[in-house]
């Protein structure tokens, strides 16, 4: 017997949870079937020699529903990838395992992430796949002390990379000297002269070519390695070029030591070599540029400090930060950065947390506020307990987050990847069937030789494995910089073709706490003493006009006074005993119902209404005092960024509960004209559908719980960074700022990466498309001149190098500015 658990996607009710039950519950080999629709989980106990998982899922799927396995994501490092190549016999080896689900790798971050069914498929299990293909898989921890780790072994990859290039070139340039020298004028000993003693001649190439092969001997031992094994790569391309060269040199020295000196005109090894040592100097700057694309994460991890300081035991202790458990109370000082999540248990300071939300502005931190792992504490000592440490701080998770994204890949890049998988076998028959074209139309072997290695080592399957990766890096990256969370490649992308986005009102648009905006008095009251008293009659109030009204008497520092006596009048306000004056605070229905007459304050309270406003208004001892005024403000730059939007040429909508009178004002100081109000929140997900049943592409800007299901169902959701967990999760993209700026900025950076991303993929197919043709010999044919094998490795070589380099540009990538 086996038990299993699928996630099932749709349910909304216990009648979905019926349903789901019923299905699998009449497959035969079911004990028991429950499902959970607080988990949206079915635990099913089966008889495995009767059904399969996928009988379970297919029955699923007919109810109405969606079943997949529960899975586990792993992300494992990969080492001995040269190019697009390797990426794909990975990904193919990995992904015809049973019980892995999802699996990619991405070249640029030499990392494979796999999503796989644990009941199934161990660590162990891929790392052996891998191991059969090829390469070395092991797994990728997250600890600081792992990430040192990786940062050293990148940098002595550089360094290791860099030693092979000087040790070639220590070799090669006296190699080119003496075999090309003499045919350019430049002085040669007449020893070594090639008509006066062609075996020393050959024998010191050969002797000065053996360290260059030795140095470039991963080309070898990797690329002969993946073409036994049916996967060849760009190093087998290398190796084969190189070789070639290399091995008919040799051939050439056997038959000069013989006595046929003709064959000093047949040597190669400057080819050889110059081949090897410029494509690892290519390699040099490849890797150099391509830790340069992962600086934000970098910078991110140095974010955190190494230690903490907490009481335990009533004394104070230093630990690391790993040491640091939920619950423990940590003491920070002035300069000093916060170690973990947590909430403050005394002090009050000011934190910069600009890091983490580009916010330049520090925050006031007092008893109960929340503290960020990583913001710096400012001017004030805090105690504070630890409420999230490790893996679940802020930091830890944008972290998760960047790099998630910065490992998918974006639906622009399948082209790149479908052509990477045939490219290598392909070059490898057209390299050998240009060779004997030329040879068979008459050619010398020497000849046909050229040619073979010449389209050998131009062929470049790096800048197509390149091109996309390392854009979306550096854009993530820019991203996280400008406080932007881009969760992945295709979020990056969908974004810059959103056409419509639909703005929530309260809590984006809005600030989403009433405030009080105009004081109106009448009849001899003065603006203060109507706010004291009402102030006061509203203290301990939880209706938000009332929290707004004590609010702003607390802002001008005014003491509220007690009072003798309260009265709730549920719908209409409230009646209070206070300094010996009975006051009124309600709607118009309560004035009315009180007889008393409002006639003074029609156009006042009409003007306000009209403005958005909501009027309360106030009565003392039965004679009318005035109207206090609460309305949700607009934030700060809304209207900015709306009207950046409606420039770059995307509609704005905004969609509310509230009735129309009162979105309509707010749509009217913003400047957006097109208005969904009274919707309520189970149906914002629909009023989505219906734009994009128009044909649109839509983007959902939201904060709230009732705003997670059309941020779903949106095609880009945009979370703000200061909303519930819910619209997080649900999000494509958050706003850590809670800026509405960053939303144009978003789209701009999108349209940046992807901009870049078919830049990168234009130059890298058209470098192969007439690179590849120029090395066979078809410009040669029509009277141009032949490519030098030489020239082939240095142009292979550029090509990587330059699709990594325009990727950089995008770290230049600033917002525009708004005219």
């Amino acid at each position: 017997m086996e038990s299993k658990t699928f996630a099932v996607e749709g349910m909304t009710c216990a009648s979905c949870v019926q349903t789901v039950e019923k299905a699998t519950k009449k497959l035969p080999g079911v004990v028991t079937s429950n499902v959970n629709l607080a988990t949206g989980k079915l635990s099913i106990h089966y008889d495995e020699t009767k059904i399969s998982p996928l009988d379970i899922q297919t029955t699923v799927e007919k109810a109405g529903y969606k079943a997949s396995t529960e899975t586990e994501q792993r992300s494992f490092v990969i080492t001995g990838m040269t190019c697009a190549s390797c990426v794909q016999t990975i990904e193919k080896a990995t992904r015809k395992m049973v019980g892995v689900t999802e699996s990619n790798v991405n070249l640029a971050t030499e990392k494979l992430v796999i999503r796989y069914d644990p009941q199934l498929v161990t660590v162990s299990d891929v790392i052996r796949v891998v191991a059969n293909a090829g390469y070395e898989a092991r797994e990728d921890q997250e600890s600081a002390d792992s990430q040192d780790t990786e940062k050293e072994k990148k940098l002595k990859k550089i360094q290791s990379m860099w030693n092979r290039f000087v040790g070639s070139a220590i070799f090669t340039i006296p190699l080119l000297y003496v075999a090309m020298g003499h045919m350019i004028g430049l002085p040669l000993p007449m020893a070594l002269h090639p008509t006066m003693n062609p075996e020393l001649f050959a024998v010191l190439q050969l002797m000065m070519t053996i360290p260059v092969m030795l140095f470039g001997w991963k080309f070898f031992s990797v690329g002969f390695k993946t073409l036994f094994r049916g996967h060849p790569n760009m190093d087998s391309l290398v190796a084969l070029g190189t070789s070639a060269a290399f091995f008919y040199s040799v051939g050439a020295t056997m038959a000069i030591l013989s006595g046929y000196e003709g064959y000093v005109n047949s040597l190669y090894y400057e080819t050889a070599a110059v081949i090897l040592t410029l494509i690892t100097l290519g390699k040099y700057l490849e890797v150099r540029s391509m830790g340069k694309t992962s600086e934000a994460i970098e910078k991110l991890m140095g974010l955190a400090p190494k230690t903490a300081k907490v009481v335990r035991n009533g004394q104070e202790l230093e630990v690391s930060i790993d040491e640091v458990i939920v619950g423990d109370t940590v003491i920070v000082k002035p300069g000093e950065k916060i170690p973990v999540d947590g909430v403050v248990l005394s002090g009050n300071t000011s934190v910069d947390e600009s890091m983490l939300t580009g916010e330049s502005i520090p925050v006031e931190k007092n008893v109960g506020a929340q503290v960020i792992g990583a913001s710096i504490n400012k001017n004030g000592i805090i105690q504070y307990r630890a409420t999230k440490v490790g893996k679940d701080t802020a930091l830890s998770q944008i972290i998760k987050l960047v790099e998630d994204a910065q490992g998918s890949r974006a639906p622009i890049a399948k082209l790149a990847d479908i052509i990477s998988g045939y490219f290598v076998p392909i070059v490898i028959v057209v390299a050998i069937l240009s060779g004997i074209a030329w040879y068979l139309g008459g050619q010398t072997g020497l000849f046909a030789l050229t040619i073979t290695i010449s389209v050998l080592v131009i062929a470049c399957p790096c800048a197509l494995g390149l091109a996309t990766p390392t854009a979306i890096m550096v854009g993530t990256g820019k991203g996280a910089e400008n406080g932007v969370l881009i969760k992945s490649g295709g979020a990056l992308e969908t974004t810059h073709k959103v056409q419509t986005i639909v703005f929530d009102k309260t809590g984006t648009i809005t600030e989403g706490k009433p405030k009080v905006t105009d004081i109106v008095t009448v009849n001899g009251h003065q603006e203060d003493e109507l706010l004291r008293l009402t102030a006061s009659a509203e203290k301990g109030s939880e209706h938000p006009l009332g929290e707004a009204i004590v609010r702003a008497a607390e802002d001008r520092m005014m003491r509220v006074m007690d009072i003798d006596r309260f009265e709730a009048i549920p719908g209409h306000g409230i009646e209070v005993l206070i300094d010996g004056k009975v006051l009124l605070a309600g709607n118009r229905k309560l004035m009315k119902d009180r007889g008393i007459s409002l006639d003074v304050l029609e156009g006042a309270s009409d003007k306000l209404a009209h403005q958005g406003k909501t009027p309360m208004y106030i009565a003392i001892d039965q004679q009318i005092a005035g109207i206090i005024a609460v309305a949700d403000t607009v934030k700060e730059n809304s209207r900015k960024a709306i009207q950046k939007l409606q420039r770059m040429g995307i509609e704005v909508a905004m969609i509310t509960g509230d009735n129309k009178g009162t979105a309509m004002a707010i749509a009217r100081q913003v400047g957006i004209d097109r208005v969904l109000s009274e919707v309520l929140p189970e149906d914002k997900a629909n009023e989505v559908k219906k734009l994009q049943a128009e044909g649109k592409k839509v983007a959902m800007v939201g904060d709230g719980i009732n705003d997670a299901p059309a941020l779903a169902q949106a095609d880009i959701g945009i979370a703000i960074g200061s909303g519930t967990d819910v619209a997080i999760e649900s999000a494509d993209i958050v706003l850590m700022r809670s800026d509405l700026m960053d939303v144009p900025t978003a789209v701009e950076l999108s349209k940046s990466t992807i901009r870049n991303i078919k830049q990168n993929l234009f130059w890298a197919f058209a470098y192969n498309v007439m690179g590849i043709p120029f090395a066979m010999g078809i410009v040669y044919l029509l009277g141009g001149p032949l490519l030098n094998p030489i020239l082939a490795g240095a142009a292979m070589s550029l090509s990587s190098v330059s699709v990594l380099v325009n990727a950089l540009r995008l770290k230049r990538f600033q917002p525009s500015m708004i005219k």
